[in-house]
């Protein structure tokens, strides 16, 4: 579906990787920007306005999942589309499901596959801002994309309470700090061992 619209943040620390996804989703007529961990990505995600973020898990500074988790935590990205690409563990698929991540792809990926759950993302999001719902609540970021809440009701207060919760739980839990810890985890070093087998 060439000529398609929409801006995708992807998060990768492998630039190669960034570039294979930034050239796969900018021939279906996307906008793409990128960032090379989660730090950054905290950084930008409010300048960028994107209508999906992709995520790698094991980045410096900040890995997928606590960027997940404060994506999940923030009134502003609370329902921003995620999908995490990468090669993850069990414990790191259930971890993203419980902070609602809506999509999961394993590296290494069929372009295709890309291509579709991003356009799936991006279609769930624009048709839920249309409806009126869950953009930026407060329109702190500008209101560009049109809708906005007066207030998110009680619901959504207590799912982005229990978002901020699961990422405290995530910050206290070893090797999700984004220190080198996390780098001498067995199946963390996108070696052979790294293939869902329980670390």
């Amino acid at each position: 579906m060439p000529g398609a619209s929409g801006r995708v943040l992807v998060v990768d620390d492998n630039k190669v990787i960034r570039q294979l996804i930034r050239v796969n989703l900018e021939l279906e007529g996307l906008e793409v920007v990128t960032a090379a961990d989660g730090a950054e990505c905290l950084d930008v995600v409010h300048e960028v306005r994107p209508d999906v973020v992709t995520l790698d898990v094991v980045m410096p500074r900040l890995d997928g999942i606590r960027t997940a988790a404060r994506l999940r935590a923030d009134p502003r990205t609370h329902h921003l589309p995620v999908a995490i690409i990468s090669a993850c563990t069990q414990y790191e698929v259930q971890a993203g499901l419980d902070l609602g991540v809506d999509a999961f792809l394993a590296k290494p990926f069929e372009p295709a596959e890309l291509v579709r759950i991003v356009m799936d993302l991006i279609e769930r999001n624009t048709g839920r801002t249309a409806a009126g719902g869950d953009g930026d609540p407060a329109g702190e970021s500008g209101g560009a994309t049109g809708a906005s809440d007066d207030a998110p009701g009680d619901g959504e207060t207590v799912e982005r309470d229990a978002a901020g919760q699961a990422a405290e739980e995530i910050d206290r839990l070893p090797g999700h700090d984004g220190l080198p810890g996390h780098d001498g985890l067995p199946g963390h070093d996108g070696l052979p061992s790294h293939d869902g087998i329980h670390p």
